[in-house]
């Protein structure tokens, strides 16, 4: 699905990002874990289009979309959420599950006059904005301000944004930060259910290990720019040079 070869990223004289490589399988939840300043956020970055790497190769599906910007890649089937959520506060949920969803006519100056054409499109976003309500549970408060509503909720709606937007590889940058421990695995149960389902793969950024390796099918560890282990979540846990540096043991 996703294939990383080599990728760089130096800022002035410090290497953020030193060579890591990657594999992504169709249909997985890789987890990408290491230290606060290992690099894992410029990584992410680099390879979504958000900074142009210094080095190295990025392949979606076999197509090599290096340097592309953030909405090519997009329309491409990769999507992303950044650390600090930054929704559509004066929006309810739906209206910012709609906004991710695929422009219709209506909004050209050319075709808006013609109602019959537009108003089709809009009520398929909706149904479909609804659908993925319904399938993350949120239908309950599709209406609330998302200025009003909880923290994993908007984590989910942002999840959710991914998927209206057409994802077939979504990356998450720390999905369950500042959410409650059972919301946590609801989000993470939804990733799980998305990917048995639709086949859907995931990249995701994590601190809260106790939550986020119960969901891992692979696991990737950074520190000062490298990568250095990968492999199923016992492997990584009892790998030596994770412990002496991630673990602190």
């Amino acid at each position: 699905m996703l294939e990383v070869c080599n990728v760089k990223k130096s800022f002035g004289g410090l290497k953020a990002v030193d060579g890591v490589s990657m594999s992504l399988p169709r249909g997985g939840i890789t987890l990408l874990i290491g230290p606060n300043g290992s690099g894992k956020t410029t990584f992410v970055n680099s390879i979504t289009g958000f900074l142009h790497p210094d080095g190295g190769h990025v392949y979606l599906e076999g197509k090599e979309i290096t340097g592309w910007p953030m909405y090519r890649i997009c329309k491409e089937g990769m999507v992303r959420s950044f650390q600090l959520p930054a929704p559509f506060g004066g929006l309810s949920i739906l209206g910012n599950l709609l906004a991710a969803c695929e422009c219709g006519p209506g909004e050209s100056l050319l075709w808006s006059p013609f109602k019959d054409m537009w108003r089709t499109k809009e009520r398929e976003n909706v149904r479909e904005a609804f659908a993925v309500a319904r399938a993350m549970e949120l239908t309950s408060y599709w209406d609330a301000p998302m200025a009003e509503t909880s923290t994993g909720h908007i984590k989910l709606t942002e999840i959710g944004r991914a998927l209206l937007a057409g994802a077939k590889l979504v990356i998450l940058d720390e999905p369950i930060c500042g959410v409650d421990p059972v919301m946590a695995d609801e989000v993470f149960s939804f990733l799980v259910r998305l990917r048995d389902e639709q086949d859907l793969t995931f990249l995701v950024i994590e601190h809260r290990l106790d939550i986020a390796l119960k969901y891992a099918d692979y696991v990737y560890v950074m520190n000062q720019g490298t990568l250095i282990a990968q492999g199923s979540v016992d492997e990584v846990l009892n790998n030596r040079q994770v412990k002496e540096v991630y673990l602190g043991s």
